[in-house]
């Protein structure tokens, strides 16, 4: 598997006799994960490319049918798999809009150019999203583009940031 791919969910139980399984969904909104066929499932050093046949949102659970998944008891073999896509599959960003997964890794440094580190994470606190930057100390930004957010480089894999050091 390669680095590039992405995170999206992971298989969390079965649903029904027919195979389906149940689905945690990392996207937003959380049907999304529906739309990415084909997945690649990971467990431990174990991957294995999977169709979706067929999905949908149950009550506030994701469940999908899997190409040659049949019975509960496959189904219950990919209990706790991984779920993978490759960056392509994901639709392309207006200007200005970023993936998180393009995002992490990026480092970070102020107008001044103290650097900070790099972003590990980010978190969705319902007003708006911050970058967690891991340097000498661990730093949370709120992503707001034209205030905190100067700049976003993907090419150079940087971004630039209004923010005090001491902050």
């Amino acid at each position: 598997m390669s680095e590039q791919h992405i995170s999206v969910g992971k298989i969390s139980g079965v649903f029904g006799i027919k195979g389906w399984v149940k689905v945690f969904s990392f996207t937003d909104p959380r049907e999304n994960i529906l739309t990415y066929s084909p997945w690649l499932l990971k467990k431990n050093d174990e991957t294995k490319t999977v169709t979706i046949v067929d999905g949908q949102l149950q009550g506030k659970t994701i469940v999908a049918q899997l190409a040659g998944i049949d019975d509960r008891n496959q189904a219950e073999s990919l209990m706790g798999w991984d779920i993978f896509i490759s960056p392509e599959q994901l639709p392309k960003t207006a200007k200005d809009e970023y993936y998180w997964s393009d995002l992490i890794g990026l480092t970070v440094e102020t107008i001044d150019g103290v650097q900070f580190g790099m972003v590990d994470s980010l978190l969705e606190t319902g007003a708006n999203d911050v970058l967690i930057v891991q340097g000498e100390r661990e730093r949370v930004i709120p992503f707001l583009q034209g205030q905190t957010i100067i700049s976003v480089d993907l090419d150079a894999g940087k971004i630039i940031v209004d923010w005090d050091p001491e902050f």
